[in-house]
């Protein structure tokens, strides 16, 4: 394989594909469609109701997804298809999210449905972009140009956020009628913005063929054998056990962050002001923690990120002020995307590359399993002790336990 570096044109139009969707990722999924949903579509039907039915169909997307992505990156790998895989996920992402702008007030049934449907293009797409990595990066530079994707993603995503957010509070300042069609337009930029910006991905990205090795079986048999595989690979196995509790960790601390602030009776635009703050700080951070983990190894850099969060998980059981929120946010933002980008890193160099499709669909079926354990522990937590504070302190059972299976993991060579 030739030696690629970051000044390559493919590493930066891999990377520039996370700018791309990381849109859907803010102003859609956590910013305004929840909003929306509940005021607009669902205006008329009781609070209880529409957050069921919201739940229901994001829950649905994403058991889709978890269920479905080690099949198809064997599929992928099976037939050199990771790009055109890619290329059919971005497409059942983008078009429901322009058909958003089209659901009338009180299509609440329809919206859900197009909702549901980018999601699964959305998460699903992540399998094989992932796995796109091992094309485009040597084993040498891989924390640095995955700690780019995350970097864009963070930069693009929080860019046209902050727009939206404009636009819908000022929707006067750019000619629109209200607060509502600004939040539409928003879904229509969000859908121009992901396909103008994948475009370099689809040119200037060159996929290793299918290898001899891979065969030609698709079939779920293939998909059982390859979890035989994936567990007679200690390195994976292990690997994936560890990164399934911290990253778990990891998924509810963004989570639960709101909701937590609520709690403690912040005010709701101080939230949101964080929120947007953590983009722009992880921006440079996920870049910097790229090169970190050259200079002293993946290993090394993901415990630091990790104890981070022990610190901020420790920190949040006494916070106090909205200015507390602030530092503790800001200090998130520091190491959020450099945990995320160095394990996806680690993790490829762990892996047989002409199976980075189907070994990434693990990967990423892992990730969507993660969003299961850390709401259900801080929740039961909660419930138990009647405490939001102690419920935050129960996440240190992830990290710790995540961080000291990683001990067991072998660093890859570069």
């Amino acid at each position: 394989m030739t030696t690629l570096t970051l000044k390559n044109r493919a590493a930066w139009s891999w990377a520039l594909y996370d700018w791309a969707n990381s849109t859907f990722a803010t102003t859609v999924l956590a910013g305004f469609f929840p909003v929306l949903f509940k005021q607009y579509w669902a205006g008329e039907m009781a609070a209880a109701q529409s957050t069921f039915w919201l739940g229901l169909f994001s829950s649905a997307a994403s058991l889709l997804v978890m269920l479905m992505s080690p099949w198809l990156g064997t599929v992928a790998d099976r037939h050199g298809a990771k790009k055109r895989l890619l290329l059919l996920f971005t497409l059942i992402g983008v078009l429901p999210t322009l058909g958003l702008f089209w659901a009338g007030e009180g299509q609440w049934l329809l919206a859900a449905l197009l909702f549901a449907a980018a999601s699964v293009g959305f998460f699903g797409g992540l399998t094989f972009y992932d796995a796109l990595l091992v094309d485009v990066a040597a084993p040498e530079e891989s924390d640095r140009v995955s700690a780019w994707g995350y970097a864009l993603g963070y930069l693009g995503g929080g860019l046209l956020f902050a727009l939206n957010v404009v636009m819908a509070t000022q929707p006067e300042w750019f000619g629109l009628a209200s607060a509502t069609q600004a939040v539409k337009v928003s879904f229509v930029m969000v859908a121009a913005w992901w396909t103008l910006f994948s475009l370099p991905l689809f040119f200037w990205v060159k996929e290793r063929p299918a290898g001899a090795a891979a065969g030609t079986d698709t079939s779920f048999a293939a998909l059982v054998a390859l979890l035989r595989q994936a567990a007679g690979r200690p390195a994976v196995f292990t690997f994936l056990i560890a990164y399934w509790l911290y990253i778990d960790g990891v998924h509810t601390v963004i989570r639960m962050a709101v909701d937590f602030g609520m709690a403690l009776g912040f005010d709701s635009n101080s939230l949101v002001a964080a929120l947007l703050m953590v983009q722009f700080i992880a921006f440079p951070a996920a870049v910097a923690f790229g090169y970190l983990g050259e200079r002293i190894g993946t290993r090394k850099a993901i415990y630091l990120g990790l104890l981070v969060y022990v610190g901020v998980t420790a920190w949040g059981y006494g916070l106090q002020t909205e200015r507390q929120f602030f530092l503790m946010a800001g200090a998130i933002g520091l190491v959020q995307g450099g945990v995320q980008a160095l394990s996806r890193s680690f993790y490829s160099r762990l892996i047989p590359a002409d199976q980075a499709g189907a070994y990434f669909g693990l990967f990423n079926m892992v990730g969507k399993f993660a969003a299961v354990l850390g709401p259900l522990l801080v929740g039961a937590v909660a419930l138990a002790t009647g405490s939001n504070r102690l419920s935050l302190l129960s996440l240190l059972v992830l990290f710790a336990l995540g961080a000291w299976l990683l001990t067991r993991v072998r660093e890859p060579g570069r």
